[in-house]
């Protein structure tokens, strides 16, 4: 069994995990139906800077893994079976209707690779967790190419999907960008977090760590690319290519992160995304259910989301702008409340 360090605290770490936050905030939030390619998914093959949010996330959750406490298993399956129901609730909102529940989802993802990922780094060392994630992503390579072709419905991953999912899919859909089989590889990813925080807590010379996680995110993540070239960079399939090239973006960004903060010292531009950081579920879900709210109910005859950008915003900027300006003030508001909350002492923590 592997050691466990003793706890401590990363401050760009936090910092990190609070503007990937805000990213999932304007992501999910634009303020009209025009708003700019680049603030959404790729359509399919591709990247888009919304793209890079999800898996961001998991490498954080996973380099965080590096720096808590041991966790038991009875402790780590109830907060992951905590984050699950968190997600079918929100998957409910608004119809609640059973039979066409979608059963995985973002928080869903989340709750499968932080339960897979705090058994593994219980038990395997550094260079098992690097052999593992290899595997991992080759593994995934081989079952998508033997399984059939990398179309939206032709994919092995979709195959699976619906016949093991049926209906509970998103928007029941031929397949889910959370499903089952894709979940491998977003393990792969969260194991890559761990790695990383495993090297940052190497006792070494803390600019040579920084230069070093940089480096690694750079072989990786121009590896992804290459790659792509075979195994095209695809969020929804979560391909090895995108795994590798989003986790060497993130390796390479939390090196330029903990240089700044941890290094450097320069803190106080990152103090509102570290209030986000340090109650990330909390500032994930929160802002869900009040766009929710915006988008189910009526306000003068239309969504009080519509309603409220085309007031503040589409009367002097145009309607894509309008949409960004929406979803960049909607993340800046809840910064707002979480540094508010941070300040009083309040951390909603799950």
């Amino acid at each position: 069994m592997a050691a466990k360090p003793q706890a401590q605290r990363l401050l760009s770490l936090e910092i990190f995990r609070g503007l990937t936050v805000a990213g999932m905030i304007v992501v999910n939030t634009p303020g009209n139906n025009s708003g700019y390619a680049w603030l959404d998914h790729a359509p399919w093959n591709g990247c888009t800077p919304a793209d890079l949010v999800f898996p961001f996330f998991l490498f954080i959750m996973g380099a965080a893994m590096a720096f808590s406490s041991p966790k038991t298993p009875a402790r780590a399956l109830k907060r992951a079976a905590i984050l699950f129901a968190l997600g079918l609730f929100l998957s409910a909102i608004p119809h609640y209707q059973l039979g066409s529940l979608r059963l995985l989802g973002v928080l869903q993802r989340i709750a499968l690779c932080y339960l897979a990922c705090s058994a593994l780094e219980a038990f395997l060392n550094p260079r098992a967790e690097v052999s593992l994630t290899v595997f991992i992503l080759f593994g995934y390579w081989l079952l998508m190419r033997s399984g059939g072709d990398l179309t939206v419905e032709g994919n092995l991953a979709a195959k699976l999907d619906r016949l093991l999912l049926g209906s509970h899919t998103y928007r029941s859909g031929p397949y889910d960008p959370e499903g089952i089989l894709s979940t491998l590889p977003a393990v792969a990813t969260t194991l890559m977090g761990l790695i990383c925080g495993r090297g940052l807590r190497v006792p070494r010379d803390p600019e040579e760590k920084a230069a070093v996680l940089a480096g690694i995110g750079v072989f990786c993540a121009a590896l992804g690319w290459l790659w792509g070239l075979w195994f095209p960079i695809n969020k929804a399939l979560w391909t090895s290519s995108y795994a590798l090239w989003t986790g060497g973006l993130a390796a390479f960004l939390l090196a330029d992160l903990y240089w700044l903060a941890d290094i450097r010292g320069w803190k106080a531009w990152g103090r509102p995304f570290e209030a986000l950081g340090v109650n990330a579920i909390a500032a994930y879900v929160l802002p869900i259910l009040v766009l929710k709210a915006m988008v189910y109910t009526r306000f003068h005859g239309e969504q009080p989301r519509l309603w409220l950008c085309a007031r503040l915003f589409e009367t002097w900027l145009a309607p894509a702008f309008a949409s960004a300006a929406f979803a960049f003030s909607y993340a800046a508001l809840w910064t707002g409340v979480f540094v508010l909350l941070k300040r009083r002492g309040v951390s909603i923590k799950i």
